[in-house]
């Protein structure tokens, strides 16, 4: 058993390279759906080997990262910045926190852990965690040491301006500058999604409350990681097939299974069956119509696709129906209908959504359980500070006391780039269900060592 303790030796704050060229700037709106978003803190975690023996750590890439977050915080300042009533960022001088620590261990002998917890300790923010300070830092960073080599990342970004593209795009700029290839950087495009999405300055209290039970609701959370491989992700597939979907997706085959039996769990536990919502975060940018292109843009532009199921109706409880469900809602998020939300009447849409939850939500029967999914893909499968692409790319530990049922898919790392990671979190009555479920263990293994998957 590995006894692994991760010691803080350095802290700063880390400012743009070029503040002075930031003073003239007014402050940076952010976007309809930056509004809605809670502040709260996900993680993404980097693991890198780094073999070579004349390559130092100190000397080297400590100082190159430092040198290249500033120059990535110059181009994306409002990273370095603060949110002020929920409308717009200022203070871009204010930074960002960064810290380095070491880490007692070899990454090899940690990445044969099964637990996830530990990698908390490896962030500067307790993942998911619901912030009362809603003027915290946009990001922290804090690089891991490891012993005789290797490196965890640790990033903690504040959900309220980015989401996973977002961080995708700064982290590979930021990689390109630690390399010195400024040609791969993609500037941002900072203010397109308030232009597109403007905010509102009186947004109804009831739409913050909606969103707010929808990320959260107090309880004890536990995370644990399951391992879809090629063999199980093909049987999945071909038992969600229906005349509706011939061909389902990797993700809705993967997600759907994990949201039936986090169902069946939820019963198990609750007694009764109860209503089901899963809701999924649906990126805009690859669905937007080309004359309203989203490309490069910053900040939260994704939405809810809300699949709901009532116990009663058995026949959609089965994992086809599930998938047919999930794949005709999720298409309805074409081009159109994301033109609706765009303009002053662009909240209409998004009211709607509001709406249907509070219906859902205010009844006086047994409130519905909602599962969120996201999918990763690959935003961080490919920052290559100069010694590869991670051999592991991690989410979190365990997340705060007041959070929601989280499903996070990751394509794996490795050779083959096919298989899935899930990074399940749940209730913990819930979760002791689903990992005695020996329906879903079947199909969902325990991920256990990363070294045996590289």
């Amino acid at each position: 058993m590995v006894n692994m303790e991760v010691t803080i030796f350095f802290r700063e704050t880390i400012k743009p390279s070029n503040v002075s060229s930031l003073d003239h700037l007014k402050p940076q709106k952010i976007c309809l759906f930056d509004q809605l978003t809670p502040v709260t803190y996900p993680e993404v975690l980097l693991f890198y080997s780094i073999s070579d023996p004349n390559f130092n750590l100190h000397k080297t890439l400590l100082i190159q990262l430092k040198k290249s977050l500033s120059e990535a915080l110059t181009l994306f300042y409002p990273f370095s910045g603060r949110t002020k009533n929920n409308l717009y960022i200022d203070d871009f001088d204010a930074g960002v926190p960064y810290s380095e620590a070491r880490v007692n261990c070899r990454m090899s002998d940690y990445l044969q852990l099964r637990e996830t917890e530990s990698l908390n300790k490896f962030v500067a923010f307790h993942p998911f965690s619901k912030e009362r300070e809603t003027s915290g830092p946009q990001l922290a960073i804090q690089v891991n040491l490891f012993t005789c080599g290797g490196i965890a990342l640790g990033v903690s970004v504040c959900h309220k301006k980015s989401d996973g593209a977002t961080l995708g795009h700064f982290l590979k700029s930021w990689a390109a500058l630690t390399t010195r290839a400024p040609d791969k950087v993609v500037p941002p495009d900072l203010s397109k999604a308030a232009t597109l999405f403007p905010p509102l300055t009186d947004l109804p209290s009831n739409s913050l409350a909606l969103m707010d039970q929808l990320w959260f609701k107090k309880s004890n959370y536990v995370t644990r990681r399951f391992f879809f491989d090629n063999k199980a992700i093909a049987t999945l597939k071909s038992l969600a097939k229906s005349e509706r979907v011939p061909s389902p997706t990797r993700n809705d085959a993967v997600s759907c299974f994990i949201w039936k039996h986090a169902m069946v769990a939820s019963w198990a536990v609750s007694g009764s069956p109860r209503t089901s919502i899963a809701a999924h975060a649906v990126n805009m940018r690859p669905r937007m119509k080309k004359a309203l292109s989203l490309e490069n843009c910053t900040g939260n532009l994704f939405w809810w696709a809300s699949i709901v199921v009532n116990p009663a109706e058995k026949a959609k409880l089965e994992l086809s129906q599930l998938v047919a469900l999930t794949s005709e809602m999720v298409a309805e998020f074409n081009g159109e209908y994301l033109e609706t939300m765009v303009g002053e009447a662009g909240f209409e849409p998004v009211s709607e959504f509001v709406n249907q939850l509070e219906a859902m939500l205010s009844l006086e029967s047994e409130k519905p359980d909602i599962f969120a999914f996201t999918n990763w893909k690959s935003f961080f499968n490919e920052v290559d500070f100069g010694f590869g692409n991670p051999v592991w790319v991690g989410a979190h530990g365990k997340v705060g006391s007041e959070f929601r049922n989280l499903i996070i898919l990751i394509d794996s790392q490795g050779s083959n780039d096919k298989e899935i990671e899930a990074f399940v979190t749940l209730e913990d009555r819930q979760m002791a269900v689903l990992e005695s479920d020996s329906k879903f263990l079947a199909f969902a293994g325990n991920s256990g060592s990363i070294n045996s998957r590289l």
